[in-house]
C-alpha cells in the first residue's frame, strides 16, 4: 500500500501515466473503482451502445435539469472499469485541431501549443491508414495505441464523402494530420477487430512490471499533511485504508471525479467547501468550474435502397454479426461504424472548423434504444467550441454521494446560431447528387422544421451530449486565479499533487476527447519524471486561405 506514485483512476490518462512511470523504473499503484473489461460488449466495436448503459461499467451520472433543453436531465456516462471511458466510448480517434492547442498555450498553458504536443501524439500512436491517403510524416508509427480506419464498404459511407466534396468541402486524407477541415475517412482505436482501449495499450503492459500494481477500491479523498499530499484514503471491502505515496499523488479520475476529489480533500472554492463543513486547505475558486462538453443532434434520413445496417437490426441479424465477430473478429461487429466524418466551418469569418459531423449508415439513437422505421442513415452534428460553461459541485461532504453536474448547455446565443447552421449544412450535403440513389425523405428534424423557431424546438427536445466533459480543473499560469494546475499539471497551492486528465483542458478541443486525454497522460509523465519535454515540431497545419470571406 505504498509506492512512489499513486494514481487515482485507470482511465485514458491514468493508464498512460502508469505505463510511462513504471517503464522509467518508478513504483506505481493505480486505484480504480471499476473492475475488469473482459466480456464481448466492451471488446466488440459494433456493440458500443451497450457498455455505456451498463451499471457495471458506468458511473451512471446524470446532469441537473438543463434549463435551455426543456429541463431535461441528460446522461453523463463515465467509465467505471479499467481503461475508464476508453473502454465504453465510441472509439473515435481525433487529436483536435492544431489551433486548439495554440489557444491552450496562449491562455496560459505554456508548453502546450501544437508544436509542443505534436511529438507526444506521435509517441502515443501506432497509425495504420490502410492506404487511404494521409502523410505518415504527421503520424506516429510505434506507439502503444493502435489507430485504424474502417473498411468503408458501405455505399452510404462513401456517398457521404462524395456528397461533401460536391457541396464544396474539400476531401481530407487525414483530419489528424496536415488538414482537419473537410470530409474524409474517420479513425478509430480498434485493432484486429477489437476495441483497443487505454487498458490494452498501456495498463496491461504496465501491470506486467513488478513495480506497477492495481488496487480495486473507492477513492474517498487525498490525504494532505502540512500542505503536502502524502496518499489517498480509500474504501475497500467496507474498510477505510490509506495508500501512501512517497513522491506524488496524481488524480486522473475524469472531469467529473477529479474536481469532486479535490473538493472533498479541501481544495476548491472556500465558501463552497465551508458550506459542506470541509476544512479549506487551498482556496482554488476554479475547481469544478469551466465545465464544457460537446452537444449534438442527429439529422436522419430514410433510404430508398436497403443498404443500411438496418438489415442486421433483428434477432437473426444480430446473431449473425455477433457470431461472425466472435469467431473471426470481422464483419460489421469489427467496426464502430463511424467510418466517414466532416469538420467544417459554420460561416465565413471562423478561422477553423467549429462543427463536427459523424456519419452513420443507419438511423438509430446512440444508446441503441430505437432504430427508426427501416433503412436510413444519419449525421451527428454539433458545435465544437461552445461558449457555455457549467460546473461540478458537491451535494454533500459524503464521498459516496454523486456530485452535482450542471453543464448549462445552450446558454449562449452563439450555440443556437451554430447548431442551426450545422443542421442546415448537413441537409445540404444530403441533398447532393451522391445521395440521390439513396435519399428518400427526412426522418428528423422533419420537413416541417425549416424556420429558426422550429429548428430550435427540435434542438431543445433532441440535443444529446456527445459525452466529452472537460475543463473542471483548468490548467493555466500560476498567477491566474481560476487556474487549478500549472503547465506541469501541479495543483497550485498544494505540494506533491497533480491532476492529469481531461479536466485540465483550458478549453475543449475539436472532436472526440480520448486522444487528447491520453496525450495529457503521456506529457504529464515527462513533467513528473523531470525529463526535458520532447523537442517541439514546427509543422504548419492547413487553414483555409480565404476563411475570412468564405465558409467553404
Amino acid at each position: 500500500m505504498i509506492a512512489d506514485y499513486v494514481i487515482v483512476g485507470a482511465g485514458s490518462a491514468g493508464c498512460g501515466l502508469a505505463y510511462r512511470l513504471s517503464e522509467a523504473g518508478r513504483s506505481v499503484i493505480v486505484i480504480e473503482h471499476g473492475g475488469s473489461d473482459a466480456g464481448p460488449f466492451i471488446q466488440m466495436p459494433g456493440a458500443l451502445s451497450f457498455p455505456m448503459n451498463m451499471k457495471r461499467y458506468d458511473w451512471g451520472y446524470r446532469t441537473e435539469p438543463e434549463p435551455h433543453l426543456n429541463n431535461r436531465r441528460l446522461a453523463c456516462p463515465r467509465g467505471k472499469v479499467i481503461g475508464g471511458s476508453s473502454s465504453i466510448n465510441g472509439m473515435v480517434y481525433v487529436r483536435g485541431h492544431a489551433k486548439d492547442f495554440d489557444h491552450w498555450r496562449d491562455a496560459g498553458a505554456a508548453g502546450w501549443g501544437y508544436a509542443d504536443v505534436l511529438p507526444y501524439f506521435k509517441r502515443l500512436e501506432d497509425w495504420h491508414d490502410g492506404g487511404h491517403g494521409g502523410d505518415p510524416a504527421w503520424r506516429g508509427a510505434n506507439g502503444p495505441l493502435h489507430v485504424t480506419r474502417g473498411r468503408r464498404d458501405n455505399p452510404l459511407t462513401r456517398a457521404f464523402v462524395e456528397a461533401g466534396a460536391q457541396a464544396g468541402y474539400g476531401i481530407t486524407g487525414d483530419y489528424n494530420g496536415h488538414r482537419q477541415e473537410g470530409v474524409g475517412p474517420f479513425e478509430m482505436t480498434v485493432w484486429n477487430g477489437q476495441r483497443w482501449s487505454a487498458a490494452k495499450a498501456y495498463l496491461r503492459p504496465a501491470l506486467k512490471c513488478e513495480n506497477c500494481s492495481l488496487i480495486r477500491a473507492f477513492a474517498r479523498k487525498v490525504v494532505i499533511d502540512d500542505g503536502r499530499a502524502t496518499g489517498v484514503e480509500i474504501e475497500r471491502q467496507g474498510a477505510i485504508q490509506t495508500v501512501t505515496a512517497r513522491e506524488e499523488v496524481i488524480l486522473a479520475a475524469s472531469a467529473i471525479n477529479s474536481p469532486k476529489l479535490l473538493m472533498l480533500s479541501g481544495i476548491g472554492p472556500a465558501a463552497h467547501l465551508r458550506e459542506h463543513g470541509i476544512e479549506v486547505i487551498a482556496d482554488r475558486p476554479g475547481v469544478g468550474q469551466n465545465l464544457q462538453d460537446h452537444l449534438e443532434v442527429y439529422v436522419q434520413a430514410a433510404s430508398k435502397q436497403p443498404v443500411s445496417l438496418y438489415r442486421y437490426w433483428n434477432l437473426l441479424g444480430k446473431a449473425y454479426v455477433g457470431a461472425r465477430w466472435l469467431f473471426t473478429k470481422t464483419g460489421p461487429g469489427a467496426s464502430n461504424q463511424f467510418e466517414s466524418c466532416g469538420f467544417i466551418r459554420s460561416r465565413a469569418g471562423v478561422e477553423y472548423p467549429d462543427l463536427q459531423i459523424h456519419f452513420l449508415p443507419i438511423a438509430v439513437r446512440y444508446d441503441g434504444q430505437t432504430a427508426a422505421e427501416g433503412h436510413g442513415f444519419q449525421a451527428h452534428v454539433g458545435p465544437m467550441r461552445s461558449p457555455s460553461r457549467g460546473e461540478v459541485t458537491l451535494k454533500s461532504a459524503d464521498p459516496k454521494e454523486d456530485p452535482r453536474i450542471f453543464f448549462n448547455y445552450m446558454s449562449h446565443i452563439e450555440d443556437w446560431e451554430e447548431f442551426r447552421a450545422g443542421i442546415r449544412l448537413v441537409r445540404e450535403i444530403f441533398a447532393q447528387e451522391a445521395f440521390a440513389p439513396f435519399y428518400k425523405s427526412e426522418i428528423q428534424p422533419g420537413e416541417h422544421a425549416q424556420s429558426d423557431e422550429t429548428i430550435d424546438e427540435f434542438i431543445r427536445e433532441h440535443a444529446e451530449s456527445a459525452y466529452h466533459p472537460c475543463g473542471t480543473v483548468k490548467m493555466g499560469a500560476r498567477d491566474d486565479p481560476m487556474a487549478v494546475v500549472d503547465p506541469e499539471t501541479r495543483v497550485i497551492g498544494v505540494e506533491n499533487l497533480r491532476v492529469a486528465d481531461s479536466s485540465i483542458f483550458p478549453r475543449i478541443t475539436n472532436g472526440n476527447l480520448n486522444a487528447p486525454s491520453i496525450l495529457v497522460g503521456e506529457k504529464a509523465a515527462d513533467h513528473i519524471l523531470g525529463r526535458a519535454p520532447l523537442p517541439p515540431e514546427n509543422a504548419e497545419p492547413w487553414v483555409h486561405p480565404n476563411w475570412r470571406v468564405a465558409q467553404r
